[in-house]
C-alpha cells in the first residue's frame, strides 16, 4: 500500500510506502509499486500507531464489562496497535499460562497486540512470590495493579527478584491504609519507597498514571540520579482537574497546580509516556462507585487538544509520548512506534483541524463509562493499520 499525500509531524508532505508489514519507505513524491493499493491521505496526518502502557480489557472473569474482541475494537478506533493490560481479572493473571491464552485471543482478534503483566504476589494475597522464581522468559512485567503491594518488605523481596529475573515492576502507587483519609499522601509515599527500591536494586521500574506534583518530582529527581525510572500520565489526569470534574477513578483527579506539573514534566522529559488506563466498567458498578472510565478511543484527540492546541507542545512530542515512548517502556523498540523504514506498519491517520464531539453511546468499547461525553475535542482518528492493514476506518 502507497499512503499518498499526507503530512508529517512537521506538516510536512510524505508519502509511506508499507509491503509485507513493514514500512519500506518514507518520503515525498513516491512512486507507485506496481500493483500496490494507493491511498489518499490529503488533508489527514500520518502519525506511528500508538502503544498503551496501562489498559483493562477484563479478561477472564470480567467479560461482561468489556472483552478482547470489543478491547481490540476501542483500540483500533482510537489509533491503538499494541496494548499492554492489568492483571486485575477473575482468576487474577498471576500465571504464564493466562497470559499467554490472553494475548493468544489479541491476536486472532486480529486488531491489536497486547501484553498481558502478571501479578507481583499471586493472586493479590499480598506476600507470595514463589510464581516470579518460575516465569518464562517471554513474561517481562510485573504489576500489583490497583492493590498496590502494601507490605515493604514483601515488595523489597519482589524487586530484588525482579532485578535478577530482567523483570520490570510496573507500580500503582497507593499506600491502602492512607488512602481513605488522605489519598495525595497515599501515593507520594508509596512513590517515594519504590523510586527508593528501584536505585537501591537496580530495577527497572514504571510508574502508573503519576497524578501529583510531588510524585512526578519524586520521578524527576529518581531519574537524575541515574534510577531505571520511567512514568506515565494519564489524558484525564491533564484534561481535568477537581473543580471541572466528580467522577471516580483511581488516582483521583487533582488540583489545578498538578496538572501544571504534569505538564511541565511532559516538558522537560520527565513523563515517559501516556497511558490511558482504560477502565471499562457498567453503569450501575458506576452508580455503585466503581472507580474508573474508558479511554482509548478519546486518548489521542484529548491529549491532541490539551497539549499541543492549548498548551503548544509540538505533535512532534505527542507523538513520542504515544508512540516511541510507550516502545521504549515496553521493550519494543527499534521494531514499533517510529514512523521510518524497517518498522512495523503500524500507522495513523488524523484529522488534525478537525472538531468534533464526543458521544459515549457511540464507542466501541462494551461500556460507556466515559466522561468526556459532550466534549469538542480537535484531532480525529480516521484510519488505523496494523501491519499494512486496516483494521479502523471511520465511516462516512
Amino acid at each position: 500500500m502507497l499512503i499518498q499525500n499526507a503530512v508529517d509531524c512537521d506538516r510536512r508532505p510524505c508519502d509511506v510506502w508499507v509491503s509485507g508489514g513493514i514500512i519500506r519507505a518514507v518520503g515525498v513524491g513516491l512512486p507507485v509499486p506496481e500493483g500496490e493499493q494507493t491511498l489518499d491521505a490529503a488533508g489527514l496526518t500520518v502519525l506511528p500507531a500508538f502503544i498503551d502502557t496501562h489498559c483493562h480489557w477484563r479478561t477472564p472473569g470480567f467479560e461482561y464489562k468489556e472483552d478482547v474482541a470489543t478491547g481490540s475494537a476501542a483500540a483500533a478506533a482510537g489509533g491503538y496497535t499494541f496494548v499492554n493490560l492489568m492483571p486485575n481479572t477473575k482468576p487474577v493473571c498471576s500465571s504464564a499460562g493466562i497470559a499467554h491464552a490472553v494475548q493468544r485471543q489479541a491476536k486472532e482478534a486480529g486488531l491489536c497486540d497486547a501484553n498481558q503483566t502478571v501479578s507481583i504476589t499471586k493472586d493479590f494475597d499480598g506476600h507470595t512470590l514463589d510464581h516470579l522464581l518460575t516465569l518464562p522468559g517471554d513474561i517481562k512485567f510485573i504489576t500489583e495493579d490497583g492493590n498496590g503491594v502494601q507490605s515493604a518488605a514483601v515488595m523489597a523481596r519482589a524487586f530484588a527478584i525482579a532485578a535478577e529475573r530482567g523483570l520490570t515492576v510496573m507500580s500503582h502507587a497507593e499506600d491502602r491504609d492512607i488512602s481513605p483519609w488522605d489519598y495525595r499522601l497515599a501515593e507520594n509515599i508509596e512513590t517515594a519507597r519504590n523510586c527508593h527500591l528501584a536505585e537501591y536494586y537496580g530495577t527497572r521500574l514504571h510508574m502508573c498514571h503519576v497524578s501529583t506534583a510531588e510524585a512526578v518530582d519524586m520521578v524527576r529527581q529518581s531519574r537524575r540520579r541515574g534510577a531505571r525510572v520511567s512514568c506515565e500520565v494519564t489524558p484525564h489526569h491533564l484534561w481535568f482537574d477537581d473543580t471541572r470534574l466528580q467522577y471516580k477513578v483511581n488516582p483521583p483527579i487533582r488540583k489545578a497546580g498538578d496538572v501544571a506539573a504534569l505538564i511541565a514534566a511532559i516538558r522537560d522529559g520527565t513523563v515517559s509516556c501516556i497511558g490511558t488506563d482504560h477502565a471499562p466498567h457498567t453503569a450501575q458498578e458506576k452508580a455503585d462507585g466503581a472507580a474508573g472510565m474508558v479511554g482509548l478511543e478519546t486518548a489521542f484527540s484529548v491529549c491532541y487538544t490539551r497539549l499541543c492546541r492549548m498548551e503548544g507542545l509540538p505533535l512532534e512530542h505527542l507523538s513520542f509520548l504515544m508512540s516511541a515512548g510507550p516502545a521504549e517502556v515496553l521493550g519494543l523498540e527499534g521494531r514499533k512506534g517510529r514512523l521510518a523504514p524497517g518498522y512495523d506498519a503500524d500507522l495513523v491517520l488524523a484529522d488534525l483541524d478537525r472538531l468534533y464531539t464526543v458521544h459515549a453511546g457511540a464507542l466501541h468499547s462494551k461500556s460507556k463509562n466515559c466522561p468526556y461525553d459532550g466534549e469538542k475535542l480537535y484531532g480525529k482518528v480516521v484510519l488505523t493499520l496494523k501491519a499494512g492493514k486496516i483494521t479502523y476506518q471511520e465511516k462516512k
